[in-house]
């Protein structure tokens, strides 16, 4: 993603998010005890699982894609799509204030981080190759969702 388009885009997601809210907050402690180790090193520790190994990754019922964590409504199914990569993937989030994006330089790249508004979850990050409407690859780590059939 190029720095003019980058800082125009998390310009605009910003100026959508109507209500911030506070994070939900646990201690270390209670964070182990409500997720499996897989889930607490995503979603606390922001590693990654290996690409092809998701239990979502082929999910293809009508629903909500929620943080595992903590249940917010991340990403309708009518939002997902097959990206290749071994992640989920999704084009837009449920409603603009259900993620926070962040500027993540770790690992020798340049990316946006997608956290969870509601827990402050790592989710995984957004790229600038999607499909259209938007252009958009939110690519999504499975540990950290669960998906609610409609």
């Amino acid at each position: 993603m190029k720095d003019k388009q980058l800082a125009r885009y998390l310009k605009v997601l910003s100026s959508r998010r109507l209500v911030k809210k506070a994070p939900m907050t646990c201690s270390d402690e209670e964070w182990r005890a409500k997720l499996t180790p897989e889930q607490y090193r995503i979603l606390r520790l922001k590693q990654t699982e290996f690409p092809g190994t998701g239990n979502l990754l082929h999910e293809k019922r009508k629903g909500m894609f929620v943080c595992a964590a903590c249940d917010n409504e991340l990403f309708p199914s009518d939002k997902k799509f097959e990206s290749g990569t071994g992640w989920p993937s999704f084009y837009d989030v449920a409603k603009s204030d259900a993620v926070e994006l962040k500027e993540d330089n770790s690992a020798g790249m340049r990316r946006i981080e997608v956290i969870c508004r509601k827990c402050g979850g790592h989710l995984g990050h957004l790229f600038d190759d999607g499909p259209k409407p938007t252009g958009k690859r939110y690519c999504i780590n499975s540990l950290a969702l669960d998906f609610k059939e409609k």
